[in-house]
Protein backbone atom coordinates (compact mmCIF):
# COMPACT_ATOMS: atom_id res chain seq x y z
CA UNK A 1 0.00 0.00 0.00
CA UNK A 2 0.97 3.71 -1.13
CA UNK A 3 1.60 6.05 1.71
CA UNK A 4 -0.12 9.47 1.33
CA UNK A 5 3.69 10.94 0.45
CA UNK A 6 3.87 9.08 -2.43
CA UNK A 7 0.70 9.67 -4.09
CA UNK A 8 1.66 13.67 -3.91
CA UNK A 9 4.51 13.17 -5.30
CA UNK A 10 2.52 11.35 -8.32
CA UNK A 11 -0.07 14.41 -8.42
CA UNK A 12 2.90 16.61 -8.56
CA UNK A 13 4.69 14.74 -11.75
CA UNK A 14 1.44 14.31 -13.54
CA UNK A 15 0.29 18.17 -13.20
CA UNK A 16 2.38 20.17 -15.61
CA UNK A 17 1.43 17.17 -18.03
CA UNK A 18 -2.10 17.74 -17.89
CA UNK A 19 -1.60 21.72 -18.00
CA UNK A 20 0.35 21.21 -21.03
CA UNK A 21 -2.09 19.08 -22.65
CA UNK A 22 -5.23 21.71 -21.36
CA UNK A 23 -2.33 25.06 -23.01
CA UNK A 24 -1.91 23.40 -26.13
CA UNK A 25 -6.22 22.61 -26.79
CA UNK A 26 -6.38 26.45 -25.88
CA UNK A 27 -3.44 27.67 -28.15
CA UNK A 28 -5.49 25.30 -30.96
CA UNK A 29 -9.07 26.80 -30.58
CA UNK A 30 -10.39 28.65 -33.62
CA UNK A 31 -10.26 32.56 -33.58
CA UNK A 32 -12.25 35.12 -35.33
CA UNK A 33 -10.38 37.71 -37.22
CA UNK A 34 -11.79 40.67 -37.03
CA UNK A 35 -14.04 42.58 -39.68
CA UNK A 36 -12.05 45.61 -41.32
CA UNK A 37 -14.67 46.41 -43.60
CA UNK A 38 -16.01 50.15 -43.74
CA UNK A 39 -18.89 50.82 -44.73
CA UNK A 40 -21.07 53.84 -45.22
CA UNK A 41 -24.73 55.07 -46.10
CA UNK A 42 -25.53 58.02 -48.60
CA UNK A 43 -29.32 59.21 -48.32
CA UNK A 44 -30.40 61.63 -51.16
CA UNK A 45 -33.72 63.36 -51.13
CA UNK A 46 -35.50 65.37 -53.61
CA UNK A 47 -36.85 68.97 -54.01
CA UNK A 48 -36.95 71.01 -50.88
CA UNK A 49 -39.20 74.28 -52.13
CA UNK A 50 -40.89 77.07 -50.43
CA UNK A 51 -44.79 77.99 -51.77
CA UNK A 52 -46.00 80.98 -50.40
CA UNK A 53 -48.60 78.86 -48.39
CA UNK A 54 -46.10 76.79 -46.76
CA UNK A 55 -43.99 80.22 -45.74
CA UNK A 56 -47.73 81.45 -44.78
CA UNK A 57 -48.29 78.29 -42.99
CA UNK A 58 -45.03 78.29 -41.03
CA UNK A 59 -45.47 82.27 -39.94
CA UNK A 60 -45.36 82.55 -36.18
CA UNK A 61 -47.87 85.06 -34.38
CA UNK A 62 -44.39 87.18 -33.75
CA UNK A 63 -43.73 86.88 -37.21
CA UNK A 64 -40.97 84.49 -36.81
CA UNK A 65 -41.10 81.13 -39.06
CA UNK A 66 -41.16 77.52 -37.54
CA UNK A 67 -40.27 74.56 -39.48
CA UNK A 68 -39.89 71.88 -36.65
CA UNK A 69 -42.87 69.94 -37.64
CA UNK A 70 -42.35 69.74 -41.08
CA UNK A 71 -39.52 67.37 -40.55
CA UNK A 72 -40.08 65.84 -37.29
CA UNK A 73 -41.79 62.19 -38.96
CA UNK A 74 -38.77 61.89 -40.94
CA UNK A 75 -36.06 63.06 -39.25
CA UNK A 76 -34.99 59.61 -37.47
CA UNK A 77 -34.61 58.28 -41.17
CA UNK A 78 -32.53 61.30 -42.13
CA UNK A 79 -30.06 61.16 -39.03
CA UNK A 80 -29.48 57.26 -39.65
CA UNK A 81 -28.05 58.09 -42.52
CA UNK A 82 -24.04 58.44 -42.38
CA UNK A 83 -24.56 61.74 -44.97
CA UNK A 84 -27.95 63.09 -46.12
CA UNK A 85 -28.39 65.39 -49.43
CA UNK A 86 -31.12 67.05 -51.21
CA UNK A 87 -32.04 69.33 -53.75
CA UNK A 88 -32.71 72.82 -52.22
CA UNK A 89 -34.65 74.36 -54.77
CA UNK A 90 -35.34 77.70 -53.23
CA UNK A 91 -32.77 80.96 -52.63
CA UNK A 92 -32.27 82.65 -49.17
CA UNK A 93 -32.56 86.15 -50.99
CA UNK A 94 -33.89 87.69 -47.60
CA UNK A 95 -37.07 89.46 -47.60
CA UNK A 96 -39.83 90.27 -49.25
CA UNK A 97 -40.11 86.07 -48.93
CA UNK A 98 -41.96 84.63 -52.19
CA UNK A 99 -43.13 81.80 -53.48
CA UNK A 100 -43.70 80.28 -57.09
CA UNK A 101 -42.45 81.71 -59.80
CA UNK A 102 -39.08 83.13 -57.93
CA UNK A 103 -38.35 81.35 -54.90
CA UNK A 104 -36.96 83.42 -52.03
CA UNK A 105 -37.67 81.37 -48.52
CA UNK A 106 -37.51 82.86 -44.86
CA UNK A 107 -33.75 82.03 -43.44
CA UNK A 108 -35.97 79.68 -40.59
CA UNK A 109 -36.27 76.80 -43.64
CA UNK A 110 -32.71 76.47 -43.81
CA UNK A 111 -32.04 76.07 -40.22
CA UNK A 112 -35.20 73.17 -39.98
CA UNK A 113 -33.25 71.62 -42.70
CA UNK A 114 -29.95 71.74 -41.07
CA UNK A 115 -31.84 70.24 -37.98
CA UNK A 116 -33.54 68.09 -39.56
CA UNK A 117 -30.27 66.40 -40.57
CA UNK A 118 -29.23 67.18 -43.75
CA UNK A 119 -25.57 67.28 -44.20
CA UNK A 120 -25.30 68.46 -47.82
CA UNK A 121 -27.31 70.28 -50.10
CA UNK A 122 -27.79 71.10 -54.06
CA UNK A 123 -27.55 74.54 -55.63
CA UNK A 124 -27.94 74.06 -59.22
CA UNK A 125 -30.98 74.24 -60.18
CA UNK A 126 -34.14 76.08 -62.62
CA UNK A 127 -34.53 78.23 -59.58
CA UNK A 128 -31.02 79.51 -58.27
CA UNK A 129 -30.96 82.95 -59.89
CA UNK A 130 -34.91 83.39 -58.80
CA UNK A 131 -33.68 86.19 -56.21
CA UNK A 132 -30.43 87.28 -59.00
CA UNK A 133 -26.95 87.92 -58.16
CA UNK A 134 -27.83 88.75 -54.99
CA UNK A 135 -29.89 86.00 -53.71
CA UNK A 136 -27.27 83.60 -55.32
CA UNK A 137 -24.60 85.30 -53.26
CA UNK A 138 -26.49 85.54 -49.74
CA UNK A 139 -27.80 81.74 -50.42
CA UNK A 140 -23.98 80.73 -50.33
CA UNK A 141 -23.39 83.02 -47.64
CA UNK A 142 -26.26 81.82 -45.42
CA UNK A 143 -25.06 78.06 -46.15
CA UNK A 144 -21.61 78.86 -45.15
CA UNK A 145 -22.96 80.82 -42.31
CA UNK A 146 -24.54 77.29 -41.03
CA UNK A 147 -20.90 75.21 -41.99
CA UNK A 148 -23.43 73.21 -44.21
CA UNK A 149 -21.55 71.93 -47.50
CA UNK A 150 -23.15 72.86 -50.55
CA UNK A 151 -22.32 71.79 -54.60
CA UNK A 152 -23.58 74.02 -57.90
CA UNK A 153 -23.50 77.14 -57.44
CA UNK A 154 -20.30 80.01 -56.66
CA UNK A 155 -20.05 83.41 -55.54
CA UNK A 156 -16.85 83.40 -58.14
CA UNK A 157 -14.61 81.04 -60.38
CA UNK A 158 -11.93 81.21 -57.81
CA UNK A 159 -14.47 79.35 -55.14
CA UNK A 160 -15.32 76.65 -57.65
CA UNK A 161 -11.92 76.14 -58.79
CA UNK A 162 -11.75 75.67 -54.56
CA UNK A 163 -14.57 73.83 -53.72
CA UNK A 164 -15.51 72.10 -56.57
CA UNK A 165 -16.09 69.10 -56.92
CA UNK A 166 -17.07 68.81 -53.73
CA UNK A 167 -15.54 65.86 -51.62
CA UNK A 168 -17.33 64.79 -48.77
CA UNK A 169 -14.76 62.94 -46.40
CA UNK A 170 -16.32 60.01 -43.57
CA UNK A 171 -15.90 56.78 -42.00
CA UNK A 172 -12.83 56.57 -44.16
CA UNK A 173 -14.53 56.91 -47.47
CA UNK A 174 -14.01 59.69 -49.65
CA UNK A 175 -17.09 60.94 -52.16
CA UNK A 176 -16.76 63.23 -55.12
CA UNK A 177 -19.90 64.88 -55.33
CA UNK A 178 -20.90 66.12 -58.75
CA UNK A 179 -24.23 68.41 -59.32
CA UNK A 180 -25.23 70.52 -62.90
CA UNK A 181 -28.99 72.11 -63.81
CA UNK A 182 -30.14 72.06 -67.29
CA UNK A 183 -30.78 75.66 -66.84
CA UNK A 184 -32.16 78.52 -65.24
CA UNK A 185 -35.87 79.67 -65.98
CA UNK A 186 -33.77 82.22 -68.62
CA UNK A 187 -32.21 84.18 -65.58
CA UNK A 188 -28.50 84.80 -67.06
CA UNK A 189 -25.92 83.93 -64.18
CA UNK A 190 -24.27 87.56 -63.36
CA UNK A 191 -20.34 87.67 -63.42
CA UNK A 192 -18.41 86.90 -61.14
CA UNK A 193 -21.13 84.29 -60.20
CA UNK A 194 -20.73 80.83 -61.43
CA UNK A 195 -23.85 78.23 -62.18
CA UNK A 196 -23.08 74.96 -63.32
CA UNK A 197 -25.02 74.43 -66.46
CA UNK A 198 -24.99 70.96 -68.10
CA UNK A 199 -22.04 71.30 -70.82
CA UNK A 200 -20.22 67.53 -71.10
CA UNK A 201 -17.05 69.49 -72.07
CA UNK A 202 -17.51 71.62 -68.93
CA UNK A 203 -18.59 68.19 -67.19
CA UNK A 204 -15.02 66.00 -68.57
CA UNK A 205 -13.01 68.19 -67.05
CA UNK A 206 -14.97 68.25 -63.86
CA UNK A 207 -14.97 64.38 -64.10
CA UNK A 208 -11.16 64.37 -64.19
CA UNK A 209 -10.62 66.92 -61.43
CA UNK A 210 -12.67 64.66 -59.48
CA UNK A 211 -10.59 61.35 -60.62
CA UNK A 212 -7.56 63.03 -58.90
CA UNK A 213 -9.10 63.53 -55.63
CA UNK A 214 -8.80 59.47 -55.59
CA UNK A 215 -12.56 58.98 -54.36
CA UNK A 216 -14.13 55.92 -53.52
CA UNK A 217 -17.16 57.32 -55.81
CA UNK A 218 -18.65 59.64 -57.83
CA UNK A 219 -21.68 60.59 -58.11
CA UNK A 220 -23.38 63.07 -60.38
CA UNK A 221 -26.47 65.02 -59.07
CA UNK A 222 -28.34 66.10 -62.14
CA UNK A 223 -31.77 68.79 -62.62
CA UNK A 224 -32.54 67.80 -65.70
CA UNK A 225 -35.77 65.76 -67.67
CA UNK A 226 -39.42 67.25 -68.67
CA UNK A 227 -41.25 68.26 -65.82
CA UNK A 228 -44.51 65.55 -64.55
CA UNK A 229 -43.29 62.99 -66.96
CA UNK A 230 -43.21 59.90 -65.11
CA UNK A 231 -40.57 58.16 -67.31
CA UNK A 232 -37.32 59.60 -68.47
CA UNK A 233 -36.63 60.87 -71.15
CA UNK A 234 -33.96 59.99 -74.35
CA UNK A 235 -31.42 63.51 -73.47
CA UNK A 236 -31.51 62.21 -69.85
CA UNK A 237 -30.88 58.35 -70.81
CA UNK A 238 -28.18 59.27 -73.29
CA UNK A 239 -26.39 61.61 -70.79
CA UNK A 240 -26.44 58.80 -67.93
CA UNK A 241 -24.71 56.34 -70.62
CA UNK A 242 -21.69 59.30 -71.23
CA UNK A 243 -21.69 59.70 -67.45
CA UNK A 244 -20.94 56.17 -66.57
CA UNK A 245 -18.94 55.98 -69.72
CA UNK A 246 -16.22 59.17 -68.31
CA UNK A 247 -15.98 57.30 -65.29
CA UNK A 248 -18.91 58.38 -62.73
CA UNK A 249 -20.22 55.47 -60.01
CA UNK A 250 -23.68 56.99 -59.14
CA UNK A 251 -26.34 59.08 -60.65
CA UNK A 252 -29.36 60.76 -58.73
CA UNK A 253 -31.81 62.82 -60.78
CA UNK A 254 -34.22 65.46 -60.11
CA UNK A 255 -36.17 68.57 -61.40
CA UNK A 256 -39.55 66.81 -63.26
CA UNK A 257 -41.61 67.17 -59.35
CA UNK A 258 -42.78 63.60 -59.80
CA UNK A 259 -40.68 60.39 -59.41
CA UNK A 260 -38.83 58.97 -62.09
CA UNK A 261 -37.79 54.61 -62.19
CA UNK A 262 -34.42 53.81 -60.76
CA UNK A 263 -31.68 51.18 -62.23
CA UNK A 264 -28.90 48.83 -61.00
CA UNK A 265 -26.69 48.31 -63.75
CA UNK A 266 -23.66 45.71 -63.33
CA UNK A 267 -24.15 43.56 -60.27
CA UNK A 268 -25.22 44.44 -56.56
CA UNK A 269 -21.82 43.84 -54.45
CA UNK A 270 -19.19 44.32 -57.21
CA UNK A 271 -17.14 47.18 -58.11
CA UNK A 272 -19.36 47.30 -61.76
CA UNK A 273 -22.94 47.95 -59.70
CA UNK A 274 -24.18 51.78 -60.82
CA UNK A 275 -27.06 53.16 -59.86
CA UNK A 276 -29.50 55.78 -61.81
CA UNK A 277 -32.18 57.66 -60.30
CA UNK A 278 -33.90 59.35 -62.90
CA UNK A 279 -35.72 61.50 -60.46
CA UNK A 280 -36.92 61.64 -56.62
CA UNK A 281 -39.65 64.12 -57.31
CA UNK A 282 -40.66 66.47 -54.79
CA UNK A 283 -39.60 66.24 -50.90
CA UNK A 284 -41.24 69.17 -49.05
CA UNK A 285 -43.57 71.48 -51.49
CA UNK A 286 -47.50 72.71 -51.68
CA UNK A 287 -47.43 71.01 -55.24
CA UNK A 288 -50.71 68.75 -54.82
CA UNK A 289 -51.80 67.60 -57.86
CA UNK A 290 -51.66 63.45 -58.51
CA UNK A 291 -48.16 62.19 -58.34
CA UNK A 292 -46.10 65.65 -57.20
CA UNK A 293 -47.55 65.54 -53.68
CA UNK A 294 -44.79 63.26 -52.67
CA UNK A 295 -40.95 61.77 -53.63
CA UNK A 296 -38.45 59.29 -52.69
CA UNK A 297 -35.46 58.91 -49.99
CA UNK A 298 -32.93 56.79 -51.75
CA UNK A 299 -30.02 55.26 -50.11
CA UNK A 300 -26.79 53.86 -51.75
CA UNK A 301 -24.42 51.83 -48.77
CA UNK A 302 -21.18 51.30 -49.65
CA UNK A 303 -18.27 49.05 -48.18
CA UNK A 304 -14.60 49.45 -48.66
CA UNK A 305 -11.63 47.01 -47.75
CA UNK A 306 -9.20 46.15 -50.77
CA UNK A 307 -11.66 47.23 -53.52
CA UNK A 308 -14.84 49.78 -52.83
CA UNK A 309 -18.42 48.29 -53.63
CA UNK A 310 -22.47 49.08 -53.98
CA UNK A 311 -23.43 46.98 -50.94
CA UNK A 312 -27.15 47.84 -51.02
CA UNK A 313 -29.57 50.33 -52.86
CA UNK A 314 -33.26 50.46 -51.54
CA UNK A 315 -35.90 53.77 -51.64
CA UNK A 316 -38.36 54.95 -49.24
CA UNK A 317 -41.88 56.97 -50.07
CA UNK A 318 -42.26 60.29 -48.81
CA UNK A 319 -45.64 61.88 -49.11
CA UNK A 320 -46.61 65.92 -48.03
CA UNK A 321 -49.72 66.19 -45.51
CA UNK A 322 -50.90 69.62 -46.26
CA UNK A 323 -53.21 72.01 -43.98
CA UNK A 324 -56.02 71.55 -46.53
CA UNK A 325 -56.23 67.85 -45.98
CA UNK A 326 -55.04 67.49 -42.70
CA UNK A 327 -56.06 70.49 -40.71
CA UNK A 328 -52.47 71.04 -38.99
CA UNK A 329 -51.06 74.35 -39.13
CA UNK A 330 -47.56 73.35 -41.40
CA UNK A 331 -46.94 71.19 -44.35
CA UNK A 332 -45.76 67.74 -42.88
CA UNK A 333 -43.50 65.01 -44.06
CA UNK A 334 -45.12 61.69 -43.94
CA UNK A 335 -43.04 58.36 -44.30
CA UNK A 336 -44.87 55.42 -45.64
CA UNK A 337 -44.23 53.49 -42.54
CA UNK A 338 -46.54 56.27 -40.52
CA UNK A 339 -49.25 54.48 -39.24
CA UNK A 340 -52.55 55.08 -41.61
CA UNK A 341 -54.48 55.76 -38.37
CA UNK A 342 -52.90 58.82 -36.88
CA UNK A 343 -54.26 60.27 -40.56
CA UNK A 344 -57.56 61.81 -41.09
CA UNK A 345 -59.58 60.16 -43.88
CA UNK A 346 -58.49 62.84 -46.14
CA UNK A 347 -54.76 62.34 -45.77
CA UNK A 348 -55.14 58.43 -46.29
CA UNK A 349 -56.82 58.37 -49.54
CA UNK A 350 -54.21 60.96 -51.09
CA UNK A 351 -51.45 59.25 -49.45
CA UNK A 352 -52.72 56.10 -50.75
CA UNK A 353 -53.41 57.71 -54.50
CA UNK A 354 -49.63 58.94 -54.16
CA UNK A 355 -48.18 55.47 -52.76
CA UNK A 356 -50.47 53.15 -55.10
CA UNK A 357 -49.16 55.48 -57.92
CA UNK A 358 -45.31 55.21 -57.24
CA UNK A 359 -45.20 51.80 -56.57
CA UNK A 360 -47.56 50.85 -59.61
CA UNK A 361 -45.07 52.89 -61.85
CA UNK A 362 -41.77 51.05 -60.17
CA UNK A 363 -43.28 47.47 -60.00
CA UNK A 364 -43.20 47.81 -64.23
CA UNK A 365 -39.95 49.83 -64.84
CA UNK A 366 -37.47 49.43 -61.40
CA UNK A 367 -34.57 47.69 -62.40
CA UNK A 368 -33.00 46.11 -59.21
CA UNK A 369 -33.89 48.84 -56.72
CA UNK A 370 -36.75 47.78 -54.31
CA UNK A 371 -38.33 49.64 -51.73
CA UNK A 372 -36.99 49.26 -48.02
CA UNK A 373 -39.82 47.48 -45.90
Amino acid sequence: MKTPSIWILWLFLLLPACQSRSNGQTAEAPTTAPDTTARITLLFAGDLMQHITQIKAAQMPDGSYDYSDCFAQVKPLIEDADVAIANLEVTMGGKPYRGYPCFSAPDEYLFAIRDAGFDVLLTANNHCLDSGQKGLERTVRMLDSLQIPYCGTYVNPQARTERYPLLIEKKGFRIALLNYTYGTNGLVVKAPNVVNYIDTTQMATDILAAQTQHPDAIIACMHWGVEYQMLPNAAQKQLTDWLFGKGVTHVIGSHPHVVQPMELRGEMGTEQAHVVAYSLGNYLSNMYKKDTDGGLMVTLELEKDSTVRLRDCHYQLVWVSRPASSGKKVHRLIPDSYPDEQLNASDRRLRHIFLNSARSLFGKHNRGISERK
